[in-house]
C-alpha cells in the first residue's frame, strides 16, 4: 500500500485507508498533497497574513486548504507571529517545539513518567510519537532512553530488560511500522493518573 508524505488533514492517515468518519475519505491524494504544497510554498517565501495566503495559493481556497492549514498549525509546523502573520517554522525550531509532547495523554506520561502496569504502553506511545513528528530512530532512541532515566521510570522498576537502552531497542518495530500513539498513550495516562491519586 502506498504511503504519502502529508497526512490526511482530518484523520491523519498517510495511506489510502481513511478512518470511517473522515471528511476527506475518497479525496484523491494528489489533491491533499497539492493543498499542503501550495500552502507551504507560499509560507516558504516568508511570513504572511492568512488573507494573503488564501489569495496566493494555487487555485481556489477550499475546505481542504483550510483543513491542511489547521493541521499544519496543530502539528506545530506553522505559527502565528506577534503581528498576526503566519510563518513556517524552520526545521530546528520545529524540532525544539515538538521535543516535549504537549498533547494531553502524552504530556501526562512525559511529565510524570511511567509506572509498573503501563510501561509497555507508555514507551510504545513515546516511540510512536517521536516517529510521527519526524525524529530519526537514533534521535527517538536517545530521547526515550533519556526520558526513562530523568522521569524516574527506570528507577521505579518493573522491567525484564537490563537497561533503558535494551527497553527502547525492543520497541524498534513500533518505529519501523509507524504505529499510532494515541490509544496506547490514553491507556498509559489513565494508569499513571490513578497512581498519582
Amino acid at each position: 500500500m502506498p504511503r504519502f508524505r502529508y497526512p490526511c488533514p482530518d484523520c491523519r492517515s498517510t495511506n489510502s485507508l481513511h478512518d470511517p468518519d473522515c471528511r476527506f475519505d475518497g479525496t484523491p491524494w494528489e489533491d491533499v498533497e497539492r493543498a499542503y504544497a501550495s500552502i507551504l510554498g507560499v509560507l516558504a517565501g516568508g511570513a504572511t497574513t492568512e488573507g494573503r495566503l488564501r489569495e496566493a495559493v494555487d487555485g481556489p481556497w477550499d475546505r481542504l486548504h483550510s483543513a491542511a492549514l489547521s493541521r499544519l498549525r496543530h502539528d506545530q509546523r506553522v505559527r502565528e507571529t506577534p503581528g498576526g502573520a503566519l510563518e513556517l517554522l524552520s526545521p530546528a525550531e520545529y524540532r525544539e517545539e515538538v521535543a516535549v509532547p504537549t498533547e494531553e495523554s502524552l504530556r501526562t506520561i512525559y511529565e510524570h513518567g511511567s509506572v509498573p502496569g503501563c510501561h509497555d504502553h507508555a514507551i510504545f506511545s513515546l516511540v510512536a510519537y517521536y516517529r510521527s513528528v519526524g525524529f530519526s530512530w537514533a534521535e527517538t532512541r536517545e530521547r526515550v532512553v533519556e526520558w526513562l532515566r530523568e522521569s524516574g521510570t527506570w528507577a521505579r522498576g518493573g522491567f525484564e530488560e537490563s537497561s533503558p537502552e535494551e527497553i527502547v531497542d525492543s520497541k524498534r518495530h513500533v518505529y519501523a511500522q509507524a504505529y499510532g500513539w494515541r490509544q496506547s498513550a490514553r491507556e498509559a495516562a489513565a494508569v499513571i493518573e490513578r497512581s498519582l491519586g
